[in-house]
């Protein structure tokens, strides 16, 4: 059993995957966008799609990255991939019965929305270019954990009605867990844990004012 995280581990990790799931990394940044664009829309099924889109993306990065390949270096990864496949769980239950309306609405909480979502999908390998985590070691977005969990707080921001706490927990923890990889000296995930205090507190601020 290896409980030891390490920065040679994770990139290692990141390099096998990317090479590995080529050229899933493609379409994560299309449905990505497509969850963006949806996320904008006010049409028929644009709720469903774009929580589809999380849901596809928690459930492809809680076995594909965890379960099938983080698990070999760290064996906590498994309890995360558990974790990632009970949010994905989450997002699938509420295809069925929604409670999440994504809405962009000009604003503070609007303009933080499209801001973390843009560093999901470019700051993450911005950052890591300019400090030499470069593809293939580096974390494609949408495909593992901290660049899809600021995405997620990113949507969560561009939505119009309260978003129930059971949908934050699980984001939360993992943008707070974030320092251990930062410690390690995955520093763009700093990123990661701004994007899941910041976010979370907007979120619950928000959805408090509207109740009174």
């Amino acid at each position: 059993m290896n409980m030891e995280l390490t920065l040679a581990g994770l990139l290692a990790t990141f390099e096998q995957y990317n090479l590995d799931i080529w050229p899933m990394q493609i379409l994560a940044y299309l449905i990505g966008i497509a969850a963006l664009f949806f996320a904008t829309r006010r049409m028929g099924y644009s709720n469903r799609i774009t929580t589809g889109i999380l849901a596809f993306l928690w459930l492809w990065t809680g076995i594909g990255f965890f379960l099938l390949y983080f698990a070999r270096v760290y064996t906590p990864a498994y309890v995360f991939g558990g974790l990632f496949i009970i949010q994905a769980v989450i997002f699938v239950a509420d295809l069925f019965k929604p409670r999440i309306s994504y809405a962009f609405k000009p604003g503070i909480y609007g303009i933080v929305g499209i801001l973390l979502v843009a560093y999901a999908m470019v700051g993450y390998p911005l950052v890591g270019y300019l400090i030499g985590h470069q593809y293939p070691q580096a974390p494609p977005f949408g495909l593992t954990p901290c660049p899809l969990a600021v995405f997620t707080f990113g949507l969560f921001l561009l939505t119009d009605k309260k978003v129930p706490i059971l949908y934050l927990v699980i984001p939360l923890l993992w943008a707070l867990g974030g320092v251990m990889p930062v410690s390690v000296g995955i520093y763009e995930d700093i990123g990661l844990i701004l994007s899941g205090v910041l976010g979370t507190i907007m979120i619950l601020y928000r959805d408090w004012r509207a109740q009174i």
